[in-house]
This record gives C-alpha cells, structure tokens and sequence, in this order.
C-alpha cells in the first residue's frame, strides 16, 4: 500500500557499460526479464498499486563493448521482454538512456513505440538528453545559447520518439 500523494517509481537496470561490458542482448534480455520478474513479485508481496507506480528500466541491449544490435532488434527484444513480465496494469514506463549515445536512445524509444503496447511509452534521459547541449555550451558564457538549442532539439526529439514518430532525418534538419 502507499499513500496517495506518492507515486513509486522503479528502476531496474541492467546497465550497458558496467564492467566488462561485452554481454549481447541475449544475455540482457535474460538478466532484464529476470530482474523485472523478481521486481513485480517483490511489488506484490509489498501491495504495492501497480496502477499508481512508474517504471524506469533499460532497453535491452548489448553491452558497450560488444556488437550492435540494430534498431529493430533492440525494440522488439525490449517489447518482448516487457509484454512477459510487466502487467498491463502498469501505466507508464519511463525508459533510462543507459550509457546509449543520444541520437540510439531516440531511435530505440520510436521504434518501441511502433509496436501496440498497453502501456504509456516515455523516456526519463539523463545522459542522452544533455550530453550534446553540454557539449554545444562547453562551459562558455558566448555558447549559451547554442547549449540552449541543442536542449530544445533533443528534447523535441525525445518527445517525437515517445509518439513513434521520431526519423533520422529530422537529426540532419537541426
């Protein structure tokens, strides 16, 4: 049970670039679907509202240092995981960038979004969303601005991909 003025958000991860990083999406989309079964059970036992919680978990993907799986890979291995172990009841799930450069954690929430899903599909970036603003302010009062953006951009970006409807050449048009 929980009160009514908190919304719990959970995040599991199975992180992209932790040590030795070399795993392949086969081997996250076990530890993900592992992790997220062991997850709702914990939720159950609490009585926790699945109606009134947020998920934050990774996409499954390969490790940082191992080969790249393609866009459609990564969403349908991600879906798949998802639909076998979190309940419908779930409203939003808030997905982490995880080490994911900025322009593939876009790609892969739109592609994730491009399937029926029973749940409110978002992002919750950290890394991928400021990373390339830090980069076009680099600390310089002149390139505020600039930072400013290059924010704005990704940010539209984002929310382009959490309808479904983010394409790579809208990258090229900023």
């Amino acid at each position: 049970a929980r009160k009514p003025s908190i919304v719990p958000i959970v995040e599991p991860e199975c992180l992209m670039d932790g040590k030795p990083g070399d795993h392949n999406i086969d081997r996250c989309a076990e530890v993900t679907e592992s992790t997220l079964q062991i997850v709702f059970e914990e939720l159950a036992e609490a009585r926790v509202s699945l109606e009134g919680m947020i998920l934050k978990p990774n996409m499954v993907i390969d490790g940082k240092n191992a080969r790249k799986a393609s866009v459609a890979e990564v969403a349908e291995r991600t879906v798949q995981v998802l639909k076998r172990t979190v309940p419908s009841a779930v409203p939003g799930i808030a997905f982490l960038s995880g080490g994911q450069t900025t322009e593939e954690a876009t790609a892969h929430l739109s592609a994730i979004n491009g399937f029926d899903l029973p749940w409110l599909v978002t992002f919750s970036y950290g890394r991928a969303l400021q990373d390339s603003a830090l980069k076009a302010w680099n600390g310089k009062p002149e390139n505020v601005a600039a930072g400013q953006r290059e924010f704005t951009h990704r940010a539209e970006m984002n929310s382009l991909a959490a309808k479904g409807s983010w394409k790579k050449d809208l990258e090229q048009a900023a």
